[in-house]
């Protein structure tokens, strides 16, 4: 059943009223407008991606190329028994546009890289959400947002816990207890690609736990090359949904409250 079409221009369907009841009037119209980007829809950009387009968004691109597999199964969104090979971004596409037909769903399969960095983020988004668990990735956004003038939100490492109620959010400079964007941070200063005004604060927006992460339990996996564990699959930590899920809507709430700022403060100038 499609949703229904508003009256007016500035009334929103019924399937969103809620939103502008929260956010107050007109919020509806500032998100419906605007195009996100989120890089990797695993277990923290599926839910993510879900959030955003339950808040209305009006236009997504989906970046990835991973399918669907059967390990996926505990924590992604569009890991079902039916999607099982499928292309991640046309199982979770599929989802997305039975949520809100209206929106526009653009599917790129393929990784973000610091080779395609700049052609991928040269459509210019209204945000970007990094859910991917690349340093190297991570690293090119960051440098290609901030040449653009792009706001970004990027996830820490969600794997290796379990408590959803120590996930936080900050400025990238100020997290704590996360290797993985210490890691980004460092190769950033290093780099010298952005111009920052103060060494402590970056201008990006990251999600990240304060729980110790848990090495995976013997016997439960293995390493074929003997190194240490990398990434959320069977060969790196243990995952829950209820902490990668809990990082997807921290960077999409994130993402929903500066689009609302950004629009709400362009509102007030135009007045």
């Amino acid at each position: 059943m499609p949703l229904q079409t508003p009256s007016q221009q500035n009334t929103p369907p019924r399937a969103f009223s809620a939103i502008e009841r929260l956010h107050g009037n007109g919020s509806h119209q500032i998100i419906r407008k605007s195009t996100l980007l989120i890089a990797g829809i695993g277990g923290v950009g599926s839910w993510a991606a879900e959030a955003l387009v339950r808040h209305g968004i009006g236009q997504i691109i989906l970046v990835d190329l991973d399918n669907v597999a059967e390990s996926n199964i505990n924590r992604q969104l569009q890991a079902l028994p039916s999607t099982m090979g499928m292309a991640k971004v046309d199982a979770l596409g599929e989802r997305l546009a039975s949520i809100n037909p209206e929106c526009a769903i653009q599917r790129i399969e393929d990784f973000m890289t610091p080779d395609n960095a700049a052609g991928l983020l040269a459509c210019r988004p209204d945000a970007v959400l990094d859910c991917t668990d690349q340093t190297s990735a991570k690293v090119a956004m960051a440098e290609h947002c901030h040449l653009l003038q792009l706001p970004l939100f990027m996830a820490g490492a969600a794997g290796g816990r379990s408590d959803p109620t120590c996930v936080r959010h900050s400025d990238l400079g100020a997290t704590q207890g996360d290797a993985l964007l210490a890691r980004v941070r460092s190769l950033l200063r290093r780099n010298g690609r952005m111009s920052l005004a103060r060494k402590d604060r970056f201008g990006i927006r990251a999600v990240y736990s304060t729980e110790p992460m848990r090495r995976p339990q013997e016997g439960s996996c293995s390493t074929s090359d003997g190194q240490a564990p990398q990434g959320l699959n069977c060969a790196g930590y243990g995952s829950s949904v209820c902490v990668t899920g809990t990082f997807g809507f921290a960077l999409a709430a994130c993402a929903i409250d500066h689009l609302l700022a950004r629009g709400t403060a362009r509102d007030t100038q135009t007045r």
